[in-house]
């Protein structure tokens, strides 16, 4: 069709696998997190809140998902990019909106192609991503079988 394209995105199928192999390793870890998966546009696809989790990592976690599937990059990676060019350390986090520069964000990547992004929160950012690399897995997974 002329003056469209097509953008692959994650179906709710793998976005709740995601979901669901990342709260698993919550429940092992002995942690109360949120996890959220959107989609290629941000859209929240997929969610969980695990009892005893925070109030405020609904909002983290969904930020954090969506800044990764927005910028195709992994939230952690943000205070590498940003640290040493002071007009970006200033204006990045308080100038766009919803940007999140700690870890426990990350891509979901097939091909290339961003087809969404995972955010976990309720830990320290090193537990969010740990519980957040166990959701990957699932992307691995179902795009190696």
């Amino acid at each position: 069709m002329a003056n469209t394209y097509n953008r692959p995105s994650i179906t709710l199928e793998l976005a709740q696998e995601i979901v669901n192999r990342a709260v698993a390793q919550a429940v092992e870890d002995g942690g109360a997190f949120v996890v959220s998966v959107v989609d290629e546009s941000g859209v929240q696809k997929a969610f969980a809140r695990m009892d005893g989790a925070p109030l405020l990592s609904v909002q983290v976690a969904q930020d954090k998902a969506y800044t990764a599937a927005g910028f195709a990059m992994p939230t952690d990676g943000w205070f590498d990019f940003i640290k040493g060019d002071e007009p970006l350390r200033v204006g990045a986090p308080t100038g766009i909106d919803r940007l999140v520069i700690f870890g426990g964000g990350y891509p979901l990547t097939i091909d290339g192609a961003v087809i969404g992004g995972i955010g976990v929160s309720g830990g320290h950012y090193s537990q969010d991503m740990a519980v957040a690399q166990a959701g990957l897995r699932a992307l691995e997974a179902a795009t190696t079988a």
